[in-house]
């Protein structure tokens, strides 16, 4: 029997965490009995509690089970939080969120993709083309997606399709049919160090597919001659010399139409109603991914056409003559050039106002630099305070060290609610707001201030 059917009662701490969920979500769909910790009460929480999934949001050892199987935690979870502690010193089986997926997958079809940027949305179109199609896949998600307003679902198909995360090295503990890398760039320095630790850790993960598997990787990444699988597919935007990449793109009623060339195969008049171009790459991996399972073309193309997103990449909260709002998750300087390079590419001659919430202090010093650069790309920005998430304060790290190397004139930092407040005064047409942050939480007084002018 494999260690996940023993499970009949398992406790998650940081069970709102978005990949967290995923996981609660597939024991309590396995009848198992699923409850949990987390530290605020969000909308992914309420709809845990909503399927029958019981949380607590008060750190107390007196209020957890004491007779469960297992024990999830998130790494952002402190080391000295009372509730790990307990059952770390009380002889129970606690593991990260890594060791589950690995276990779930010990034994399936895995479809695994990872990189710095990329990988939610790329998880969630091939997640999606697999169960319009019928072909049929479990999918753990590192968002939520639009078409059905959720990170997890499941199938009698014995393929696993999941987001391979980088942190913690999380990655490294998968073992994929088809790995797919959309990106290596410099991110989680406080976990690697370095840049080149961050590569080697992906390259250490192309070394994890399977013998006979299959490796898809963005076309020109950092030393693509160490990536050693000998089915090794290559993908492009535009530059031919890949081994997949898009031709005939243009833009129809706001939306993006193209044809996806490969050596052996072509599909043509693809259609994808998600703004940004580094969406269609996204697409092109999917569809990659749906030609090497044999999925017939038509079936793929209308699978891509009612791709509705994923909550908080690109997606648009309001969409008129007078006003456009976009959200996206963007967190990282290149996630940022690419969303305002997607934004441009769809509103051409509209000013852009991006007002974006810098997520943790080492992310933000050892960056600043970069996010400077991309965020001067904009026409003009407004800075929020440094989202901490798991993170104390750092000496001389806040929002004012990117603001200051911005070359943009029309730049500031302001709190949330004085940002409300410029809305309110100065109602701009096109508004994109970007973070991993809590940012998300003045999502709907912006729409409303832009809607009631």
């Amino acid at each position: 029997m494999s260690r996940i059917n023993q499970i009949q009662k398992i406790y998650f701490i940081g069970i709102g965490g978005i990949g967290m969920s995923a996981l609660a979500r597939y024991f309590h769909s396995k009848n198992v009995v699923v409850s949990g910790y987390d530290k605020t009460q969000t909308q992914l929480t309420k709809a845990l509690e909503d399927s029958g999934i019981a949380i607590h949001y008060h750190e107390d050892v007196d209020s957890i089970p004491k007779d469960v199987d297992a024990v999830v935690y998130t790494p952002a979870m402190p080391a000295n939080h009372a509730e790990l502690m307990y059952y770390q010193t009380n002889g129970y089986t606690v593991v990260k969120r890594s060791d589950v997926l690995q276990w779930i997958s010990e034994s399936s079809f895995n479809i695994c993709i990872a990189g710095t940027h990329g990988k939610t949305t790329t998880t969630s179109m091939i997640a999606h083309i697999l169960r319009h199609t019928g072909y049929g896949c479990n999918a753990f998600l590192g968002g939520i997606a639009a078409n059905y307003n959720t990170n997890f679902w499941s199938s009698e198909n014995n393929v696993v399709v999941v987001e391979a995360d980088e942190y913690d090295r999380s990655f490294l503990k998968l073992s994929p049919d088809i790995a797919i890398i959309t990106s290596m760039d410099a991110d989680h320095l406080d976990i690697y160090g370095t840049a080149e630790e961050v590569e080697n850790a992906f390259i250490q993960f192309s070394q994890k597919v399977k013998p006979g598997g299959c490796l898809i990787t963005k076309y020109g990444l950092a030393r693509a001659s160490e990536f050693e699988v000998p089915d090794h597919c290559t993908y492009s935007l535009n530059d031919s010399l890949a081994d997949v990449h898009v031709s005939n793109l243009i833009v129809v009623n706001g939306s993006y139409q193209f044809d996806v060339m490969n050596q052996y195969w072509k599909v043509d008049n693809v259609v994808l109603h998600m703004g940004g171009l580094h969406n269609i790459e996204n697409a092109i991996v999917a569809i990659s991914v749906a030609k090497y399972l044999k999925i017939d073309n038509e079936k793929i193309k209308a699978a891509v056409a009612d791709f509705k997103g994923v909550k908080r990449r690109f997606e648009y909260l309001l969409k008129t003559e007078k006003h456009v709002l976009i959200d996206d998750y963007a967190h990282h300087p290149t996630e940022l050039e690419a969303l305002i390079s997607g934004v441009r590419s769809l509103f051409a001659g509209k000013k852009l106002t991006l007002v974006f919430q810098p997520h943790l202090f080492s992310r933000t010093n050892d960056l600043a630099d970069e996010f400077a650069v991309s965020l001067s790309k904009a026409d003009e920005v407004i800075l929020l305070p440094i989202y901490p998430a798991r993170e104390l304060p750092m000496a001389g790290v806040t929002s004012e060290l990117i603001l200051n190397k911005m070359t943009l004139v029309d730049k500031q930092v302001l709190a949330k609610e004085a940002m409300l407040e410029w809305i309110q005064v100065n109602k701009p047409e096109l508004v994109v707001m970007a973070g991993a942050g809590d940012i998300d939480t003045l999502l709907q007084p912006v729409k409303k201030i832009l809607t009631t002018d």
